[in-house]
């Protein structure tokens, strides 16, 4: 086990003094739609079921972030949060501990309709939710289901029960939906969502991205500002992945978040935990360190706790997409987490 001075005590700093206190927790790996960003339509081979973190697994490796290596932010994410039996009280424990981290879910908002009310009980802070249009047909086209109007519902309820500020992310497609962008701001902006286009990124499952076909930032910003008025948001941006704008002077925002194109690695703050217990410093890592396999042979939390800032130490400088050798991970986003 690596013995250096970033592996002895303290939180998750890396080789280039980042430090992680924004864990992104993965749930699961299934999920509800099949986005063709995301999932080809016949869905993915799912992680068997022993494999997957138990409640109690999760909950002890989000006790130790969060009291032994400074984790103060804790993101609920999948595939599906929502489709993981144990959620509401996963975040109930997680909200219970001493300190308290903030908590956040990322979900497709599909039964949000359903749990807002308990997920709120049980400490939850807010949510973000995937929405990449507003147009039935075209959500159809995306998801290949036909739930916009569930979707619709889980964000209402979700204001409604005070998981706030809702955040909508949302991926332009070219040919596909690039030319609602504001479209979807205006109705966002109407309904008291924050949203954020993201530059789509190489995590599908097909490995069909490309660099030179995505929707960039720039264009993003071309397709804004043929209604809108784009100011910068007077603050500092810190880790936070979007950059944030004034929409026609404000008070309401849009955010960008250009992974590709902008990218922001030297303010990285994330570390992520899969389903399966490995922590992953990156979304596009293809390296990972296995904190399960420790944690079933009766490791204690001392132990967890330095094989953690081991992994975390080696941490890169950036995802490398820029890299003629830049490969994609072999796990699809669904697999990840976000």
């Amino acid at each position: 086990m690596d013995i250096s001075p970033h592996t002895q005590g303290g939180g998750l700093v890396d080789r280039f003094d980042r430090v992680a206190t924004d864990l992104r927790v993965s749930l699961t790996d299934r999920c509800n739609l099949r986005c063709e960003y995301c999932m080809p339509p016949e869905g993915l081979e799912w992680m068997p079921t022993d494999e997957v973190l138990t409640d109690d697994e999760v909950c002890r490796l989000i006790a130790i972030a969060v009291q032994h290596l400074g984790v103060t932010e804790v993101r609920f994410t999948g595939g599906e949060p929502l489709v993981r039996r144990g959620l509401v009280d996963i975040v109930r424990r997680t909200t219970a501990l001493e300190p308290r981290p903030k908590t956040a879910l990322t979900t497709n908002a599909l039964g949000l309709h359903r749990t807002a009310g308990a997920l709120r009980e049980a400490g939850l802070d807010r949510v973000n939710a995937s929405l990449d249009t507003i147009r039935p047909e075209t959500f159809a086209q995306i998801t290949l289901r036909d739930r916009l109007g569930d979707v619709l519902r889980g964000l209402e309820a979700a204001k409604e029960h005070g998981l706030t500020p809702v955040k909508i992310n949302a991926v332009l497609l070219r040919g596909v939906n690039d030319g609602q962008a504001a479209e979807l701001l205006r109705w966002a902006i109407d309904h008291d969502y924050e949203l954020r286009f993201i530059e789509q990124m190489p995590l599908d499952a097909q490995h069909h991205w490309r660099r030179d076909t995505m929707v960039t930032a720039d264009e993003i910003f071309g397709h804004l500002e043929g209604e809108f008025v784009l100011t910068p948001a007077d603050e500092d941006r810190g880790s936070a992945p979007a950059e944030r704008f004034l929409v026609d002077g404000g008070p309401a925002t849009v955010g960008v978040i250009a992974s590709v194109t902008r990218p922001f690695c030297g303010d990285c703050d994330r570390v992520r935990l899969t389903a399966d217990g490995q922590v992953r410093n990156c979304l596009f890592a293809r390296e990972e360190s296995d904190l399960r396999t420790p944690l079933r042979d009766g490791a204690d939390d001392a132990e967890i706790a330095a094989r953690w800032r081991a992994a975390v130490a080696s941490k890169r400088p950036g995802h490398g997409i820029d890299n003629p050798k830049f490969l994609q991970p072999t796990r699809p986003m669904s697999a990840i987490g976000g």
